[in-house]
Order: C-alpha cells, then structure tokens, then sequence
C-alpha cells in the first residue's frame, strides 16, 4: 500500500493506512500523514467491474472537479478545498489522476491491471444516513446546485456505465429475458400480473428517451447515484460537498431527480416484504423538490420542471423492470437472501409507483405553485 501512495505526488510522509468506510463498490483507504502541515488522504481502488474503464471515469472526474473550483474561486469562496473534492495526480505523468497496479496472477504471467486513486481527505466532515424532511431539502440543494454548476461545463464527459438509466434498455433486457425464461419463471401467475402491469405503462415510461430524441429534452452532467449519504456535512449541518463521483454523466436530470426519491421517499426499505407499509412519503418529496428547485432553477427548462412527476414514477417503475429481469434471469446481478428475494423487491418498487400515481396531482399542484 505505501508503493502505491509512493506513486503519487503527495506532500508528506504516509504514517498509516487503514480500511475506510463500508462501500460496496470501491476499496476505500484512508491515509495519515506525520506532518502536522500536510493532509491526509483517501486512497481507492476503482472497481472495474462496474466501471470497465476507468480512465474515462478520471477524465470525468478532472473535468467536474477543475470546472466546479473555478466556479468556486469566480464567487470569491473560501474554504474551497472542503467544497469540492481534490485528486493527487500521478508522479510518473502529472495529467493523470490515477496509477495502476498489477494483481498477482495465479496462472503466471501477467495479472490484472488495478486502477488506484488519492484525494485529499476533507477533515471535520461527516455524511448522514437519516433520510427526513431537513436532510432531504438540504440533499435536493447540493444535487441541484452540483448540477446548475455544471451546466455550462466546456466539455463532453464519457458515459461511464452504458445505458444505465436507459429505459428503452432495460424493458429490452426483460422482454428478452421473459422470451428465454432461463429460469423457467415467466410462468408464475405474480409475474404475469407484474408483466401486464409494466407492459401497460411501458410507452409513457420510455418519453424521456423519445423527447431526448426529438431534441425536447436536453442531456445534462447529472450525479446518478444521488443518496444523501453521497454529501459531505460539516460540523453545523451545512452541506460541503458531493461526493463518489464515479457514475457523474451526461442524463436527464429526471436521474439525479427521481433516482434520491425512490429510496428516499419509500417509508421503507426497497425489499420490505409487506406491501401494505410500502408508501410514497410525500412529506420527503415536498422538501426535496424545494431544495431542488431553489437552486437548479436558474437552468431547467420548463419541460424538465413539469416532467418531475413524471421523474419521480420513472424509477420505481425502472427498479421494478430491473429486479424482475434479475428474478427471471435466475438472479445474477443482485445478491439474493432468500428464492424470491428480487420478486419481493421488485414488488415493492411495484407498489411504490401505484402510491406515487395516488399522489400525482398533489406533486403537480405543488410543483406548480413552487
């Protein structure tokens, strides 16, 4: 691990490397300096597999960052290296944000190249796992306003998972899956109900994708992955930052949107078995679309702002497509605990969306009067 950091133009000497955090994604160190006057540092190993290349995804991330700390310096902030997080490039080669490794191989040879990264890690910063009506007006401002930052960015970023909020995609992965029936499922009289029930909203689910193509809809620099746990709050609750940066792409802005409400604003977990307690907390929803909305709107389109119902039925809807095509596919994508366990989880997101179409013109009221 010290070769590794040694890689790296850092500026002190590496004390201690430990495991941080618990991310399900990346292997995430922190580093401790012995020098009073240098930072300490998160060192990260990309994984590949979820991110097969990871140059594009530092390429994107250089750009972001470098673009949001102009953005920054132009309004005179200060404290800015708590604000947007800042990556140590290569020794070797200085326009690189990264170095690889190579894994050990059991055949001999060559092994498996490993791609590793370092940022400086912000000190006296905590992120929150609670999701209430504070924490999610507070997450609907950062992600807004990470997006109105980068809403003029000069570059075009990579698309780092292919077609991952692509709904047009992922009904073509079920209905594949549903005429191969590997797992001699698609039978089961609750998939076929599910079946119909996803069938019948299909072409209303898939507008973003037709209006993208009608040249209605613009693709803009979205997050993807926007959970609150993804900001980092000082000590006074102020958020600092956004950060895990890894899936930040051109999207709708229906991603970063309805993606924080689907797990947010569920009352609870995505695989709660008693559909009876899965229920849209509008009170969530309130508070996360003023956050939005105070900063994001000096760049929406009108038609962003009355799609977001629309945004945030999408993904329960394409949660629910993508559990069900795991469950018929024999479940290779997500870990199972129990046989159905992706029929249970995709019935939630199922009864997620029917209580999300119960409050449909209480959203558009509200957005409306916003």
């Amino acid at each position: 691990m010290n070769n590794i950091v040694s890689k790296f133009a850092i500026r002190g000497t590496v004390n201690e490397i430990k495991p941080l955090g618990e991310g399900l994604i990346n292997d995430t160190y922190k580093v401790t300096t012995i020098e009073s006057d240098a930072p300490d540092y998160v060192l990260q190993r990309i994984n590949t597999n979820v991110f097969p290349d990871a140059d594009m995804v530092m390429r994107n991330i250089k750009a972001v960052t470098s673009h949001i700390r102009q953005k920054l310096e132009a309004k005179g902030e200060d404290d800015i290296d708590r604000k947007v997080l800042t990556f140590i490039p290569s020794k070797e080669n200085p326009e690189k944000l990264y170095v690889t490794t190579e894994a050990p191989s059991l055949q001999g040879g060559r092994g498996e190249s490993l791609f590793w990264r370092l940022m400086i890690f912000i000190p006296n910063a905590i992120t929150k796992q609670a999701v209430n009506p504070e924490s999610s007006r507070a997450a609907g401002k950062a992600f807004g306003n990470f997006q109105a930052m980068l809403a003029d960015i000069p570059v075009e970023l990579g698309e780092t998972i292919k077609d991952f909020h692509n709904m047009e995609f992922r009904l073509q992965q079920l209905r594949e899956v549903v005429a191969a029936d590997p797992a001699g499922r698609v039978q089961e009289p609750e998939v076929q109900a599910m079946l119909q029930e996803i069938e019948k909203r299909a072409e209303e689910m898939c507008k973003a994708e037709r209006m993208g193509r009608e040249g209605i809809l613009p693709k803009r620099v979205c997050h993807c992955d926007t959970k609150v746990n993804n900001m980092m709050f000082d000590q006074q609750d102020n958020v600092l930052c956004v950060i895990d940066l890894d899936t930040v792409m051109p999207n709708f802005i229906f991603s970063d949107y309805g993606d924080f409400l689907r797990t947010g604003a569920n009352k609870v977990a995505e695989d709660h078995p008693n559909m009876d307690e899965v229920q849209f907390d509008i009170d969530i929803f309130k508070a996360f679309t003023e956050g939005y909305l105070s900063s994001a709107k000096s760049f929406l389109l009108p038609v962003e702002i009355e799609n977001l119902p629309y945004a945030t039925a999408l993904f329960p809807y394409m949660q629910c497509v993508r559990f069900l095509w795991d469950y018929l596919s024999g479940d290779k994508y997500w870990k199972v605990k129990y046989p159905n366990h992706n029929f249970v989880r995709a019935n939630n997101q199922l009864h997620l969306l029917l209580s999300i179409e119960a409050h449909w013109d209480e959203m558009k009221d509200f957005i409306a009067k916003l």
